[in-house]
C-alpha cells in the first residue's frame, strides 16, 4: 500500500540562479540549504521542518505560469509579510480573504512563478 505522508519538496526550473537565490533568500526569507553536486546548476531552500524548495536552473524559455499553478507558504503575520513586502518595493495582489475566511497575497517570483502567502489563523 502507498503510504504518502507529507510533501517532501517543490522544484521549480529557474533562469537565472542568483536572481532567484537572492528572491528565495531576501525576499521569503527562506534558509538555503546545502545540495548535492548535480551536474546542473541550482539551490535548495528549506520551507518547513521537513519540506525544501529545489530550484533548477534553465534557459530562460518562452513558458507562462498561471495563478492556478503556484506554491503557498504559511505565514503567522499578514500584516508583518505585507509591511517587508512593501519595504523591498514589491507589487503583490492582495491581502484578501478567501470564502473561509483565510488571508491570502500573491506575487511572483523572478521567473513568473506564483507565490502564495497564506495566514491560516484569522
Amino acid at each position: 500500500m502507498l503510504n504518502i505522508n507529507q510533501l517532501n519538496h517543490t522544484a521549480i526550473h529557474v533562469a537565472d540562479l542568483d536572481r532567484s537565490v537572492a528572491f528565495y533568500r531576501d525576499v521569503l526569507q527562506l534558509e538555503q540549504i546545502g545540495r548535492p553536486n548535480f551536474p546542473f546548476g541550482g539551490a535548495w531552500f528549506q520551507t518547513g521542518p521537513d519540506q525544501e524548495l529545489h530550484l533548477i536552473c534553465k534557459e530562460e524559455g518562452s513558458y507562462t505560469v498561471p495563478l492556478e499553478r503556484h506554491t503557498a507558504y504559511r505565514i503567522p503575520d499578514m500584516a508583518a509579510a505585507k509591511a517587508h513586502l512593501d519595504s523591498l518595493g514589491l507589487t503583490y495582489d492582495g491581502p484578501r480573504n478567501r470564502p473561509d475566511g483565510v488571508l491570502q497575497l500573491f506575487l511572483n517570483d523572478p521567473d513568473g512563478h506564483v507565490v502564495e502567502l497564506t495566514q491560516l489563523d484569522v
